[in-house]
């Protein structure tokens, strides 16, 4: 695909055509020559969307609550209540299913898009599956990247929800405005939540399947573990949720509007973004030295170090070094 074709297809997701903005997304997931080419074209057309990290625990009910989630944006969009849609009135949602990697095709279960289909064909949704692709963190590489494309295409929320492998992907939050944490009634002790990093990552506590034994014992525990937690600006509100039933969304929609009003009145907006602009530099330079570290593991300089090693000539260290220092 050349720079030319890239421009065009970009052109054209920018422009509201779904078909385009899949395709973009794939080439932000494969990486390479084309998504440098594409993230030059978007890049400075994002800035507006609010991104809400959703995560938690599998089993949470994160996939439910999250499509509940839309669909009330969605109502108060219509409603005209919401921010700067590019169409007036109407709010426009994306969301990011970051789903487990297949281990037969490398590519997203696609769980999530299974559990949304009320959505899949409302013009003012794009939900879309990525894979983890092996990133222990439970966050695709690639995802941030996606996130700002949606938001240079127009979507007025940018929804991202984590798989949700073993503790809280404490990540998450570093790419979100926003980040909502699930729990469960039965969650688990004070002790694991603390070493998971919930406490500092949380913007907004749900305690989903509330109609369960055990939701009230949740929210105390919650609560006294923010008693004791550093203080800050704000204090994460504790919601409780039954999403199969669409109770306490429209509770959560409000926290999220709260929270993005506390974050514009004390000027936080700028510098949470500005923190998720050094993870994506970050997370490229690492990606481009990676590709370029590769790229050099091979060929007759290679397989002389690698003798060296071998017969213990040298140590990896000083071999790696000579590698990376030549040309």
């Amino acid at each position: 695909m050349t720079d030319s074709d890239v421009d065009t297809i970009v052109a054209r997701a920018l422009d509201g055509d779904r078909a385009a903005l899949a395709r973009v997304v794939s080439l932000v997931e494969q990486g390479g020559e084309p998504a440098r080419v594409a993230s030059a074209q978007y890049h400075r057309q994002a800035g507006h969307a609010w991104v809400v990290g959703i995560t938690g625990a599998p089993g949470a009910g994160k996939s439910t609550l999250t499509d509940r989630l839309v669909a009330t944006l969605l109502e108060r969009g219509a409603a005209g209540e919401l921010g700067d849609s590019q169409r007036a009135g109407e709010a426009r949602v994306g969301v990011l299913a970051i789903d487990p990697t297949s281990p037969f095709t490398g590519g997203a279960i696609l769980g999530d898009r299974v559990r949304m289909q009320e959505h899949a064909t409302d013009p003012r949704v794009f939900i879309r599956s990525m894979a983890t692709r092996g990133h222990l963190g439970g966050l695709s590489a690639s995802a941030p990247q996606a996130a700002r494309l949606l938001d240079a295409a127009g979507y007025d929320w940018v929804i991202v929800e984590t798989v949700g492998v073993g503790q809280v992907e404490v990540e998450v939050a570093g790419h979100a405005d926003t980040t909502v944490v699930v729990v469960n009634p039965g969650w688990g002790d004070a002790v694991q939540a603390n070493k998971a990093g919930l406490m500092e990552i949380a913007d907004v506590f749900v305690v989903n399947k509330a109609d369960r034994a055990g939701a009230r014992d949740a929210v105390r525990e919650l609560d006294a573990m923010l008693e004791l937690s550093v203080a800050r600006d704000w204090r994460p509100p504790i919601l409780s949720t039954v999403a199969t039933a669409g109770e306490g969304i429209a509770e959560l929609a409000d926290a999220l509007e709260t929270h993005r009003a506390h974050l514009e009145s004390v000027g936080e907006v700028a510098a949470r973004r500005r923190a998720r602009a050094a993870e994506e530099l970050t997370a490229v330079a690492v990606e481009l030295v990676a590709h370029d570290a590769l790229a050099r593991c091979n060929g007759p300089e290679f397989d002389a170090l690698v003798d060296a090693v071998a017969c213990g000539s040298t140590d990896p260290y000083e071999a790696a070094a000579r590698l990376l220092g030549s040309r």
